[in-house]
């Protein structure tokens, strides 16, 4: 594996560092901004649908340059955005920030995965993928858990400060060790570049991205409370199963990896399955900790660690440019706004294990967007057969 992809997880792990501060430290961001829980609420809102909605077109911005150069100007755009959020005397200066580093963590996840997949062999894809996105699981498992010890001991500005040293290292890293590769031969005008997004069959593809990741996060997002609140853990234990659920991640993640250019639809197919199976569960057994603690590191092992598959699935169909997989990231934080807007409601009308059943919903529809690419691929198996066939009868016929 080229030392570039090591590289570019660590500049994914810096930006999802930045991505989940703000849950951590949400009481003291409050004191020190004037703002309430809910208004630091919505700074972590911001954030996805800036990354939903700016991203790829901050992507189509920096589509002539050579992709080294992009990620090294979506760094100092990034780098821009922390630092005003370190030095933020308000909420609407943070709103800002927050927006700013949004769009330019979108569009990295968009250049970096096109580039770690160039800089493999096709028949690795998978694999790179999976490297580069342990910058994603690394973030949960331990980016979330530091930046969180470094606001509550020296303050929350410490922690964006934290973030930007990280960031400069990261870029640091991304400069001596990626190579400069030119713009892809079969690269072309930004037109050339939306052509791909004529296929129904990408959009499709795209969808069971947003189902997949919208099922995970629907759980994800209120492990908290559901921990404390019906399986009766104490606050102080949540981290520690935190901690133990991005282990899990991490293994997932390493597992697909390894799978998914040989086996991507069985992959999603298992994984989505798998997860219904541990969503369901999880909802019957939240109130038992040995069955709750188990469903949830199930969860963890087949959610969010599904995107080494779905990047190369929608590689496949689309194709391996900044553009497609930045859109492809779009769909992936669309499934998080999904499950964390219709969560929230679902929680007032029907109680704390009502988004459980909302993920086990959407990893339903997440095995039905699959069904026609698993009839193509049955129809693709029967044909050769069927050839066989009729070559065999052929002679007889003519004879």
């Amino acid at each position: 594996m080229p030392r570039a992809v090591y590289v570019l997880a660590l500049g994914i792990f810096a930006m999802v560092t930045s991505e989940f501060v703000v849950a951590g430290l949400m009481p003291q961001m409050a004191d020190g901004l004037d703002a309430t829980i809910p208004e630091i609420g919505y700074l972590i809102t911001a954030f996805a649908v800036a990354m939903a909605f700016g991203g790829p077109f901050l992507t189509v911005a920096l589509l002539k340059l050579p992709q080294k150069r992009a990620l090294m100007v979506l760094f100092a755009v990034f780098l821009a955005g922390n630092v005003l959020a370190a030095l933020a005397p308000d909420y609407w200066t943070m709103l800002v920030a927050r927006v700013v580093t949004g769009v330019a963590s979108q569009a990295f996840f968009g250049v970096g995965i096109s580039l770690a997949s160039r800089l493999t062999r096709p028949e690795i894809r998978g694999r790179a993928v999976a490297v580069a996105l342990n910058g994603l699981m690394l973030g949960t498992l331990l980016g979330l858990p530091l930046a969180t010890v470094v606001g509550e001991h020296l303050g929350w500005r410490a922690a964006f400060w934290a973030i930007t040293v990280l960031t400069v290292l990261a870029a640091a890293g991304t400069f001596v060790g990626v190579p400069r590769i030119e713009r892809a031969d079969d690269a072309g005008s930004v037109r050339e570049e939306l052509g791909a997004f004529r296929s129904p069959r990408l959009w499709l593809t795209l969808t069971t991205s947003t189902f997949v990741i919208g099922a995970t996060f629907a759980a994800f997002s209120y492990l908290n409370p559901i921990l404390t609140e019906v399986t009766g853990f104490a606050t102080g234990t949540v981290p520690l199963l935190l901690v133990a659920y991005g282990a899990a991640t991490l293994i997932g993640n390493t597992v697909v990896g390894r799978l998914a250019d040989r086996y991507t639809l069985p992959v999603l197919v298992t994984g989505l399955l798998l997860n219904f199976a541990f969503l369901v569960g999880f909802a019957l057994l939240a109130d038992l900790p040995a069955g709750a603690v188990a469903m949830m590191l199930g969860i963890g092992f087949v959610g969010v660690t599904m995107n080494p598959a779905m990047v190369t699935r929608v590689q496949r169909v689309g194709n391996t440019r900044p553009l497609v997989n930045s859109v492809h990231s779009s769909f992936i934080t669309g499934g998080i706004i999904i499950a964390t807007s219709v969560g929230g409601p679902a929680i007032d009308a029907y109680g704390l294990r009502a988004p459980l059943w909302i993920g086990a919903g959407l990893a339903v529809l997440g095995l039905l967007s699959l069904v026609p690419d698993l009839r193509r691929r049955a129809a693709n198996t029967a044909t050769p057969a069927d050839t066989t066939a009729a070559a065999v009868r052929e002679p007889v016929e003519v004879g």
